[in-house]
């Protein structure tokens, strides 16, 4: 079975993009372009991975994030947090995600994270 990840991104060029290299890599994506579509989609599946943006147009991924890993169902999940404005720092002083990626980013050093977290 293959692992699912859930990506979380208001930009549709970079939804599609990271969906793109993700599924190549052999693994099932699900992708909301929302804080709403991310919370529909935790009621049918939890995910192996959530890499979340900072800025949603509904929602802050560090107010998910750190909702998230404050629920016993859910805190085991790995969150990889992207923004092209905020820090490490800054992200982890807020929630406790397990990496943080700057936009832009390489797409080996994006895909080896992923891999990092929900190996196949």
């Amino acid at each position: 079975m293959k692992k699912c990840i859930y990506v979380v991104e208001d930009n549709a060029a970079i939804r599609e993009m990271i969906s793109f290299l993700i599924t190549e890599e052999d693994y099932e994506v699900r992708a909301c372009q929302n804080g709403r579509d991310f919370w529909q989609e935790m009621q049918h599946q939890q995910p192996d991975l959530v890499v979340l943006d900072v800025m949603l147009p509904d929602a802050n991924g560090i107010e998910i994030c750190a909702k998230l890993k404050q629920n016993a169902k859910t805190y085991h999940i790995p969150i990889m947090m992207m923004s092209a404005g905020n820090t490490l720092n800054q992200v982890k002083s807020k929630c406790s995600a397990e990496d943080f990626i700057n936009k832009p980013f390489d797409i080996n050093d994006f895909v080896n994270r992923v891999e990092r977290y929900a190996p196949m």
